[in-house]
């Protein structure tokens, strides 16, 4: 049987190639897009499709294998597809990326071979392969936290305070550093101090500390006061590519006490010598007055 539908093929073979048909069992395939873009931020559906044809340029009837490789990504294809004799077959290929997976770019290939043609088994077809480009794309994401959020001062005092930044994304970032309500605090008649206003730092790495230094105003007044120091810190990735910027604001409260003025707590202590001393005085004068006339001296008043 096997030789009668070689003898076939072969007998065909002059009445199509002069039609520049090929007389043998074959196979085409390509794949749109040839790069997928995959995103993997938090709650991205994180898969990516393409769609291939298949496309078969002889007079038989193909079933035509289908193999995938998606560079250890998971993916979803059929097994197989039936093409018509001169007729083409569409199928989807779907890859899926891990969530948070790192930034970077992985290879499809797909490849498709003539298993049967017109029900007879090809074992010497040739595959047809095609790659396509799937590229785990980049996003953003920060975390801040500050070493201490309350802190107690006195007027005209220096103070370093430091801030943890995180690297929460898939891919190496920068962060800008500044102080949200700068304004608001110099006009308070604060002083600050930014020796790194941006820091570069690797996904998932342990976080970078970056430093606001502060001299609190020198004149308080009688009473104390709460103030706000607002850090921010802003992708640049976000800015340059998301088109939205991604920041994080994290805030300490400053508590700087009023004026303080040396001696004022002994002077409650001093009143109530004083009035100790008046009362001893009237004491000793009514005393006194009794021993004169002879009468029983008072009671104390204390």
């Amino acid at each position: 049987m096997l030789v009668y539908v070689l003898g076939l093929w072969a007998g065909a073979a002059g009445a199509v190639s002069a039609q520049g048909i090929s007389p043998n069992p074959e196979i085409n395939v390509a794949c749109s897009p040839a790069s997928i873009p995959v995103e993997v931020y938090p709650g991205a559906t994180r898969v990516g499709t393409t769609f291939c044809t298949a496309t078969n340029p002889t007079q038989y009837t193909e079933k035509v294998r289908i193999q995938v490789t998606a560079g250890g990504l998971a993916f979803a294809a059929p097994g197989s597809v039936i093409v018509g004799a001169y007729d083409d077959a569409v199928f989807e290929v779907v890859v899926r990326g891990d969530d948070r997976m790192a930034e970077g770019s992985r290879t499809v290939t797909v490849s498709a071979t003539v298993d049967t043609a017109n029900g007879v088994a090809c074992p010497s077809c040739t595959s047809n392969t095609v790659n396509a480009l799937v590229t785990i794309m980049q996003y953003s994401r920060l975390r801040v936290e500050a070493e201490e959020p309350f802190k107690q001062l006195r007027p005209k005092v220096d103070y370093i305070f430091e801030f943890k930044v995180y690297n929460d994304g898939n891919a190496y970032d920068r962060f800008n550093i500044e102080i949200a309500n700068r304004d608001v605090l110099e006009d308070a008649d604060f002083q600050i101090t930014l020796p790194a206003i941006s820091t570069e730092i690797e996904p998932q790495a342990p976080p970078d500390k970056m430093r606001v230094m502060i001299r609190t105003p020198k004149k308080q007044g009688w009473s104390d006061h709460y103030y706000q120091l607002q850090f921010k810190a802003t992708s640049e990735f976000s800015v340059r590519t998301e088109g939205v910027a991604n920041y994080q604001t994290q805030m300490v409260t400053l508590y700087v006490r009023g004026v303080y003025l040396p001696g004022f707590e002994v002077i409650p202590g001093m009143t109530m010598l004083a009035l100790g001393a008046a009362v001893l005085h009237r004491r000793r004068v009514d005393e006194d007055h009794a021993e004169l006339i002879g009468a029983e001296p008072p009671e104390p008043l204390l």
